[in-house]
C-alpha cells in the first residue's frame, strides 16, 4: 500500500527536474527574465523566471494520475476540492506569467490572488469549524469555537469568508517572501511535509490528504535542485504565489489544520505584518516593495544568501515540527514562542545593523 505515497512523491520529483530544465529554456527564449538593477536582487546576473509552471504542472499531473487510479478517494477529500485546487492554481500560474513577462501593475497582479481563492472556496475549500485550543473533548466538534457553517452573510457563509482571507493572506505572505535563491520552494517543502506528517496522525490511514502533501512536496524538491543558491531558474510571480495557495488549501483540507499552518509560516507572517506596518506607516503603498524584510535584514548583518535561507529553513522546520507533538492547548504556547523568538530578532537584528552602520562611517 506505500506505492500510494512512494510513487506519488517520485513521479512529482523527477518530473519537475524534467520541466524545470525545458522550462527555463523556454523562459530565455521568449525572454521572461529577471535582470538585476533594484537594491533589493541580490543575483548577479540575469535569471530565467517561470520555474512556477514546472512546479504547477508537475504537481497537477501526478494529482490527475493518483485521481484516476484511486488514490485520492478516501471519502474524504471531495472531487470539487480537488478542482478547486487545480483552477485555483492555474488562475494563479496565468497571472503570475503575465506578471512575469509583462510586469502587470499591482492592482492587476492583486486581481489573481483573489480569483484563485473565490475559486478555492467555491469549490468548497472552506472552514466549517474552529476549535477552541484551550479545552479538550472526545472530538474537534466537541471542542468547537465557531460553528462557520451555522453563520451566513448574504450569499457566503462566514467560513468562507474566513477561508477566504486565510488563502489571500498566505498567498501574500510566500509572494513577499520570495527575496532569496530557495527561499519560499524551501519552506513550501518543509511545510508540505510536516502537514503529511500532521495527516498521518489525524487522518485515515492511506489518505488523499498525505497523497496531495507528498505530490506537492516532490514538486517543489524537485525545482529546489535548481532554485536553490545560486538560483539557475526562479519561481517567479505564479509560483511564489502558487506555494501559499497551496499550503493555504491543504491546512483547509486536513481538517482546518490552521494552526499547524500557523506554526510553519509563523516568522515569515510576522514579518510580513511588520513590513506591511512599516510601510503604511511611513506613509508608502502597502505592496511597495523595500530591503526590510527579515531576510534582508539577516544579509545586512553579515550573513550570506545560503546561510539566511538555511537559518529561516530551521526555524520554520523546529516551530513546524512542533505542530505534530503538540496538542492544541500547546500550540497556542507554541504561536507564543513564535512571536518571542520574532521580536528577539528584530532587536538583535536592528541593534547589528545600526552597529555595522556606525562603523563604516567612521
Amino acid at each position: 500500500m506505500f506505492q500510494q505515497y512512494i510513487i506519488p512523491f517520485l513521479l512529482s520529483f523527477f518530473l519537475a527536474i524534467i520541466l524545470t530544465k525545458v522550462i527555463k529554456k523556454i523562459a530565455w527564449k521568449f525572454d521572461v527574465v529577471d535582470r538585476p538593477g533594484e537594491s533589493r536582487r541580490i543575483h548577479p546576473k540575469p535569471t530565467p523566471l517561470l520555474g512556477g509552471v514546472a512546479v504547477f504542472v508537475s504537481f497537477v499531473v501526478v494529482l490527475l494520475i493518483s485521481w484516476v487510479l484511486g488514490w485520492l478517494d478516501d471519502g474524504v477529500l471531495l472531487s470539487g476540492q480537488i478542482l478547486g485546487i487545480i483552477f485555483g492554481g492555474l488562475v494563479l500560474l496565468i497571472g503570475g506569467v503575465l506578471d512575469d513577462k509583462y510586469d502587470l501593475k499591482p492592482w492587476q497582479s492583486f486581481l489573481f490572488p483573489v480569483i484563485a481563492a473565490l475559486v478555492a472556496v467555491g469549490f468548497g475549500i472552506a472552514v466549517k469549524y474552529i476549535t477552541n485550543p484551550l479545552i479538550s473533548g472526545s472530538g474537534p466538534y466537541g471542542r468547537a469555537l465557531f460553528y462557520f457553517n451555522w453563520v451566513n452573510l448574504g450569499f457566503m457563509s462566514f467560513g468562507a469568508l474566513f477561508s477566504f482571507l486565510w488563502i489571500v493572506g498566505m498567498i501574500y505572505t510566500t509572494k513577499f517572501l520570495d527575496g532569496l535563491d530557495g527561499l519560499v520552494t524551501g519552506i513550501g517543502t518543509i511545510g508540505a511535509l510536516i502537514l503529511f506528517s500532521v495527516s498521518l496522525f489525524w487522518n485515515e490511514p492511506m489518505s488523499a490528504m498525505s497523497v496531495l502533501c507528498l505530490i506537492f512536496a516532490g514538486s517543489l524538491l524537485g525545482f529546489l535542485i535548481f532554485n536553490f543558491h545560486p538560483a539557475k531558474i526562479f519561481l517567479g510571480e505564479g509560483g511564489s504565489t502558487f506555494v501559499g495557495f497551496m499550503l493555504g488549501s491543504l491546512s483547509i483540507i486536513s481538517g482546518g489544520k490552521l494552526a499547524t499552518a500557523l506554526l510553519i509560516m509563523g516568522i515569515p507572517i510576522l514579518d510580513i505584518i511588520w513590513v506591511v506596518f512599516r510601510r503604511i506607516f511611513s506613509g508608502k503603498h502597502f505592496y511597495q516593495a523595500d530591503r526590510k524584510h527579515l531576510h534582508h535584514r539577516l544579509l545586512d548583518v553579515g550573513l550570506s544568501s545560503r546561510q539566511t535561507v538555511l537559518l529561516l529553513y530551521l526555524l520554520t522546520l523546529i516551530f513546524g515540527v512542533s505542530s505534530i507533538f503538540l496538542q492544541s492547548q500547546h500550540k497556542v504556547f507554541a504561536l507564543g514562542a513564535v512571536v518571542f523568538v520574532m521580536v528577539i530578532m528584530a532587536v538583535v537584528l536592528v541593534g547589528m545593523y545600526r552597529k555595522r552602520m556606525r562603523k563604516v562611517d567612521i
